[in-house]
């Protein structure tokens, strides 16, 4: 126990209680409790590794507070719990970050340079992509690790501030040793099931990033376009037929144009041809049902690839492919084979190596000479597909990469992913919807590779031919044992260095995994599958996927996935899902609009138990304003805060005798309305309703200070009272059930009240249960309401509170006025009265109020 400040404070208390749970190891996962209690005493939770590039926000605090009050209450129910917590380290905004902070793009053509010093260190005050510095790929990864390790280290600063209590002692890195080993191995798991493949097929790709992208990481965002009227010319010479496209430099990738077979202007057409303007290659007219009648001219010119739609018309229409575009963006130098005549090849020559936006206008003036370019619309706005954290909208390349089966073209494996999303409960329970419908809506396998450079490599190599060219159907997997490599610089089991690149020989596989191919993984990096036997089986599945919903459709559905392909099982029982912190205009925060809070200087400003309540405040699903210019929710939150600790100083001043006992009715009333809180509050806390059970506490808390406290001090103060002791009692109890009832939402007030008359900490006590006091609810509700008529009067008279008063006259019901005879002695005290008189009354009023008379 600690002694009690003489002014009470909560500067400072954040510093002090995570000194001293540290130093006890108040929040370390004891295994051997949990050997003993066996998987059901375990409460583990799938913690959300935050991205390590850059700094926390607002929406992290909110999001991570919501796990650590549910945490919290598990604990004191009597749970062993296994809190780790990750870091999310590769992925390409980890890469973005490093380019910019110090100054360097990687080349993986550089040899490495052991005495390389980047040129900035955070200080580049404008720096653009042509500023940046060449490095080698072991150079750049070397930097990426220390930022990333900087930036773990300012995160776990913030979350100790913040209180989480997280066993720091648990914690993992998606691009450790340890993470690497589990990639892979959950991979060549798959590939030996059949379940990872290789295929050349159209990809989303991002120019900046030069990578491919999945599905789940696009965005739609609205841009300008214009509708461009292009004549196509009948093969049978009878005229032409014209379609309206936003995409004319894609014109030499034409492979057909699509009409909805219900459209009854182009059914005659179906299954003839046309000529391409300026390229003159014939192409058919085909049917197809997403083919829109009233868009445009109702019928769509088909490229390779131009958007989404299009791949869907050329895998379904079975289409050749003549894709122009390159992984830079720009169009191909090389024609495609189609275009044969000596007028098609000198007008690709004209858009040969021109980005898309050069390649627009000059296929626009080409068209306007040959007199093929009938309109140009006005500009309007639709959405493009981008990458999540990319600036330039996508383009389609087609690339060789690897997938992973996800369902899409699977019925089987779809259905069991929505099975085992239906057995589980969804915290709000509209959100499984939400993955009901992303796994539905799938249109294609998951693509997991990447080319990109910070990551987990993937673990095969290919062996050559007599020609020295890579052949794809024989894929060298390492020996399992051999787990983590680096194919780049590991050599296959039977060949030599000697023979890598060489005919004959091997070549490694140079990209590495999606970020959230790792990610995926994150119960089982965090629960030692395949490393820790007795900890998975202790805490797997997980109890809790706490997580945004914004990524339902990415960390959600792909851990889903990973846990339905490798235990055919969901990996957690429960989800709970956040809202979105949203600003005052009620738009999501985000860092691309820049509206983003950093947490700092509100946990400075207010104190951490203020942003906690904050946080508590709003229930799983719903979204939250937040002002930083007037938080009014975290000045609550501070108020009660330090109510707490003002509050616990004045009852503690009230010694307890040892053969103390409730024996008054305000007493007992008191303590069998907070049993009835204590019911309602677990019952909520059970429910994954921790704003529910806030407010239930909260508002008793408030009514035991401001009225209960008021009621019972003047005789808690009176040792010659014969009711004293029972005061003193309540007041205690009551105490020490409110401390731990608020514990999960105001770690660091309740830990410091509570230290004031009890040992070891307040979050591993035992959770309050009902103390099962016979009294009556009726008496504290109708004495606060007395109470308050009484103060009413006083002011109504423009008397102090604390002017006697000679007479008053209670009216009320008769069952009213019967439990108010029952305090009459406290309600007397507190309002200075000398005779109450009660009279019947619909409902409860004072008045008739007579004042004594003041001294001179």
């Amino acid at each position: 126990m600690t002694s009690i400040p003489d002014k009470p404070a909560l500067e400072g208390l954040e510093q002090k209680w995570d000194a001293a749970w540290t130093a006890q190891g108040t929040y370390l996962f004891d295994r051997d409790a949990a050997k003993a209690s066996g998987r059901a005493g375990v409460f583990s939770i799938d913690t959300p590794p935050p991205t390590a590039s850059g700094s926390l926000h607002i929406g992290h605090v909110f999001s991570y507070t919501h796990t650590d009050v549910k945490v919290r209450y598990e604990r004191m129910r009597g749970k062993t719990v296994f809190y780790p917590m990750g870091w999310d380290d590769n992925g390409l905004p980890t890469e973005r970050r490093v380019q910019n902070f110090y100054g360097v793009r990687c080349d993986p053509s550089l040899a490495f340079d052991p005495d390389f010093t980047p040129p900035f260190h955070g200080d580049a005050k404008s720096l653009k992509p042509a500023d940046q510095v060449p490095i080698s790929r072991p150079n750049f990864i070397a930097l990426c690790e220390e930022l990333t390790r900087e930036d773990e280290k300012a995160f776990e600063a913030v979350f100790r501030q913040l209180g989480l209590s997280v066993d720091w002692n648990q914690t993992y890195r998606t691009i450790s040793k340890d993470t690497i080993r589990t990639s892979q191995l959950a991979f060549l798991r798959n590939l030996e099931r059949g379940e990872a493949y290789q295929s050349m097929a159209p990809t989303l790709w991002d120019i900046d990033f030069r990578s491919a992208i999945a599905q789940a990481e696009l965005e739609d965002r609205e841009q300008q376009a214009s509708y461009h009227r292009i004549a196509f010319h009948k093969t049978d010479g009878s005229g032409d037929l014209h379609i309206e496209t936003t995409r004319p430099e894609l014109l030499a990738a034409c492979v057909a144009l699509v009409a909805n077979p219900e459209d009854e202007r182009y059914q005659p057409y179906f299954g003839q041809t046309v000529r391409t303007p300026l390229f003159d290659v014939e192409v058919p007219v085909l049917a197809h049902p997403l083919a829109q009648k009233d868009k445009g001219s109702g019928i769509a010119m088909t490229c390779t690839f131009g958007d989404v739609t299009d791949i869907i018309w050329w895998r379904e229409l079975d289409l050749p492919n003549r894709s122009i575009l390159g992984l830079d963006g720009r169009i191909l130098a090389e024609a495609p084979e189609a275009l044969v005549t000596d007028a098609a090849r000198a007008a690709y020559a004209e858009i040969a190596g021109l980005t898309v936006f050069s390649a627009k206008k000059k296929t626009v003036e080409l068209l306007e000479a040959s007199g093929e370019l009938l309109d140009v619309s006005k500009p309007f706005s639709h959405p493009v597909k981008f990458y999540e954290k990319g600036d330039r909208p996508l383009e389609i390349v087609s690339t060789r990469q690897w997938y992973l089966r996800n369902g899409a073209r699977d019925g089987a494996l779809r259905d069991k992913l929505i099975a085992l999303g239906a057995d589980m409960s969804w915290h709000p329970d509209f959100m499984r919807v939400r993955y009901e419908n992303w796994t539905n809506g799938l249109t294609g396998d998951w693509l997991v590779s990447r080319q990109r450079f910070f990551g987990v490599p993937i673990p095969v190599w290919y062996g050559l031919d007599e020609n020295g060219e890579r052949d794809f159907d024989r894929v060298i997997t390492p020996d399992l044992a051999s787990l983590p490599i680096d194919p780049t610089t590991d050599v296959p089991d039977g060949y030599t260095e000697a023979q890598r690149g060489v005919a004959g020989g091997f070549e490694a596989e140079k990209d590495i995994f999606d970020t959230w191919a790792t990610s995926s993984l994150t119960p089982q990096l965090a629960g030692g599958w395949q490393r820790d036997e007795e900890l998975w089986n202790l805490v797997a599945p997980f109890d809790v996927r706490p997580q945004g919903q914004d990524i339902i459709r990415t960390w959600l559905f792909s851990t889903m996935l990973r846990s339905a392909l490798e235990d055919d099982r969901a990996p957690w029982t429960d989800a709970s899902i956040s809202g979105f912190i949203v600003d005052p205009d009620r738009k999501k925060m985000s860092k691309s609009k820049g509206n983003v809070v950093t947490p700092a200087d509100i946990l400075d400003q207010h104190g951490t138990d203020a942003v906690r309540y904050w946080s508590a405040s709003s229930r799983l699903g719903a979204d939250a304003a937040f002002d930083p210019q007037n938080p009014t929710q975290v000045k609550i939150g501070r108020r009660l805060a330090i109510k707490v600790l003002n509050a616990a100083k004045f009852v503690l001043s009230f010694p307890v005798p040892a053969d103390a006992e409730i024996t008054l009715a305000l007493d007992a009333s008191m303590l069998a309305t907070l049993d009835q809180v204590v019911a309602d509050a677990t019952r909520a806390f059970d429910a994954f309703d921790h704003a529910r059970a806030l407010e239930i506490t909260e508002a008793f808390f408030w009514t035991f200070c401001d009225d209960y406290l008021e009621l019972v001090k003047e005789r808690a103060y009176n040792e010659t009272n014969t009711g004293q002791a029972s005061a003193a009692l309540a007041l205690r109890l009551a105490l020490s059930t409110l401390l731990r009832l608020l514990a999960p939402v105001l770690a660091f007030a309740t830990e410091e009240a509570w230290s004031w008359f009890e040992d070891g900490s307040i979050h591993t006590a035992a959770w309050p249960e009902p103390l099962g006091i016979d009294g009556d609810p009726a008496v504290l509700v109708a004495t606060s309401a007395a109470l308050i008529g009484i103060r009413r009067a006083k002011t109504e008279a423009k008397a102090s509170q604390k002017t006697p008063v000679e007479t008053l006259t209670i009216a009320a019901p008769e069952a009213t006025l019967e439990v108010l005879r029952r305090a009459e002695d406290d309600l007397r005290a507190v309002g200075r009265v000398g005779t109450i008189t009660y009279a019947p009354g619909e409902s409860l009023s004072v008045g008739d109020i007579v004042l004594a008379p003041q001294e001179a």
